[in-house]
């Protein structure tokens, strides 16, 4: 295969085909439906990778066709881009919608980063498909399974950001009740009025503090998007013991203003305050949610003014 010339028509169409073979087979491997069920199964995860399909015939056949100087085939890849900001909006107005009806909702900033996430992984595999037909036409087949792999590995290593872990350190810690007042640790998180409700607290409450590592930390726990998506995550995998409009017995999460570490307080269904915090220590770190003020020029004694 590598001896043979470029464009002969049976190595465009092993090219063509195995690039949509690994495009398809990176978007499985980017395909998974979690505790937060979502895509939903079956009939979202059939979207998703048909959306998958497409994208890689995309990729796939952008090569023959831009070495045939079939310069249509940008035009293609510019209308598949403008489809898949379209899926984007689709899946932020169909979370919106969910998110409506739960007890504990994601909020607006967790909704756009799954969105956000569903768009670039249309991207990652339009670029599988596109590198392995490129190898496969130019080299030969050998070469375009070598590429498919390291393209493959290239997916699984930006298929999951960071968590939480990475910036801030997760601990148990004990809730009180002093008077009316609810601690997590020394941190006042509310006031509870109801002595039936401090009762409940007292019996189910659950607290983690997160203490941030720098001031990035700091900053991106300050988010409140960042906030319900710690809340959000928590209630899923371990339940909430609350029904619509009981007010005072929604999870919360609220800052120490003097160090910038965050208090959290929740009832479970599942009284595991261990499980709890291995919990907060995995929630994601949105990419809309990231602040890094460390970087700034005048944090870094650059750009001093003068005079």
């Amino acid at each position: 295969m590598a001896g043979m010339e470029w464009g002969q028509p049976h190595q465009v169409l092993y090219g063509i085909l195995l690039g949509v073979a690994f495009g398809i087979i990176a978007r499985l491997l980017m395909l998974r439906t979690d505790y937060r069920q979502y895509p939903t199964y079956p009939h979202g995860r059939i979207i998703h990778i048909s959306l998958g399909v497409i994208a890689a015939a995309l990729g796939a056949v952008a090569v023959p066709a831009m070495y045939k100087k079939d310069y249509t085939a940008i035009t293609f890849l510019t209308l598949a881009a403008q489809q898949f900001r379209d899926v984007r909006k689709m899946e932020r107005e169909t979370l919106s919608k969910i998110d409506s009806m739960e007890l504990v909702p994601r909020g607006t900033t967790y909704i756009e980063g799954i969105a956000m996430v569903f768009e670039g992984r249309n991207y990652l595999v339009i670029f599988t498909a596109l590198m392995t037909s490129f190898a496969s036409t130019a080299l030969g087949l050998l070469w375009g399974i070598v590429a498919g792999c390291l393209t493959l590995i290239i997916v699984y290593i930006l298929k999951s950001g960071k968590t939480l872990s990475h910036i801030a350190e997760a601990a148990v810690a004990p809730v009180r009740i002093d008077g009316p007042d609810l601690f997590v640790g020394d941190i006042y998180m509310m006031n509870v009025g109801l002595a039936s409700n401090r009762e409940l607290v007292a019996e189910r409450g659950i607290g983690v503090i997160l203490t941030p590592y720098n001031a990035n930390g700091k900053a991106t726990l300050g988010n409140l998007g960042q906030r319900q998506a710690i809340l959000f995550d928590l209630s899923t995998i371990l339940g909430v013991y609350r029904d619509d409009g009981e007010p005072a017995l929604v999870p919360m999460a609220k800052l120490d203003m003097k160090d910038g570490r965050l208090g959290i307080f929740l009832l479970p269904q599942e009284l595991n305050a261990e499980k709890a915090r291995v919990v907060v220590q995995r929630v994601p770190i949105l990419e809309s949610a990231v602040r890094m003020p460390t970087e700034a020029s005048v944090n870094k004694g650059e750009g001093e003014p003068s005079g």
